[in-house]
């Protein structure tokens, strides 16, 4: 039973990465799950939502309740894992001197010259996946009313949100003049197509330079460069974690062409999965007038 944080000699880049790969090779876009039913993954003890890569890591497992919980929780709880049953992988960040990071990666973000970020990972388990859990920490079977902003509500408390305009029948952000551009919502097929396509724009311009500055937006490079793609992803990964939070689902439809772009991408650059939900983090933060966190900087629920 893995009951600790990873070993610092494993290559965490590389082990989640190629967990993304695997999921794309079946057929599966992460990024893409709709998280809905089971709301975005947490803590069960602390009520803490995980953040960044982790939603990815643990919401596209498909579990009924998305409550997880570490090892040592479950002991302190009296309870234990079912027979068999294994655990998933959290990354956090662990901030360590230049001296002790032979064997690691940097941050997407590490900007110090005495530390640097190290990239490690714990282990929790699926609340369905443990038995003997006590009563009172158990999801409800009428599950509580949770009031759910609407789409509407997201947009209009945006600070500093560009100028929304219906002029021509194509969705895009304009990043020289600030604008988001967006057909007329009865032209599309539903409102949820409406507001996922707008919150896709919105994304995008989180990282105009007023704002985010964000440079893979900034740079405004062309379609098929490395930094246009991961803007794309960083606008795609946004925009679900905003579904997921106003109840409306995707009604992408997932090419093997969409696919095969984004399995090329992440073969090539183990580091770019993280950097695009690094970022895409930062946006919905920056949307939702949330002040930013650190990413998981530590396994803080290991020892509650």
């Amino acid at each position: 039973m893995e009951n600790q944080t990873g070993d610092t000699k494993k290559d965490v880049y590389a082990i989640v990465n190629q967990r993304i790969i695997d999921q794309l090779e079946i057929g599966t876009v992460p990024w893409l799950k709709p998280w809905t039913d089971a709301g975005l993954p947490k803590n069960l003890v602390s009520g803490k939502s995980y953040r960044g890569i982790n939603i990815m890591l643990l919401g596209s497992m498909g579990y009924p309740d998305n409550s997880f919980l570490t090892f040592k929780q479950i002991s302190d709880l009296k309870a234990k894992v079912k027979k068999g049953e294994k655990g998933h992988m959290v990354v956090f960040w662990s901030m360590v001197k230049n001296n002790q990071t032979q064997n690691t990666v940097e941050s997407p973000d590490a900007n110090s010259s005495t530390k640097k970020a190290m990239l490690r990972y714990y282990i929790v388990f699926n609340v369905s996946q443990c038995e003997n859990i006590p009563e009172r920490y158990l999801p409800s079977k009428e599950r509580e009313t949770k009031e759910i902003p609407t789409c509407e509500f997201v947009v209009e408390n945006m600070p500093e949100c560009p100028v929304i305009k219906h002029k021509e029948q194509k969705a895009y952000y304009s990043p020289s003049l600030d604008f988001v551009n967006m057909p007329k919502k009865k032209s599309l097929n539903s409102d949820s197509a409406y507001y996922s396509t707008l919150f896709h724009e919105l994304v995008h311009s989180t990282g105009h330079e007023k704002r985010l500055n964000r440079q893979s937006l900034v740079k405004n490079e062309k379609f098929g460069s490395e930094t246009y793609s991961l803007e794309e992803l960083v606008a795609e990964i946004g925009t679900c974690y905003l579904q997921s939070l106003t109840g409306i689902t995707s009604e992408f439809e997932q090419s093997s062409a969409y696919i095969q772009g984004w399995l090329q991408k992440l073969k090539n650059d183990k580091r770019f999965i993280f950097i695009a939900s690094n970022q895409a983090q930062k946006a919905i933060d920056f949307m939702l007038n949330v002040k930013s966190v650190e990413e998981e900087t530590q396994p803080q629920e290991q020892h509650l």
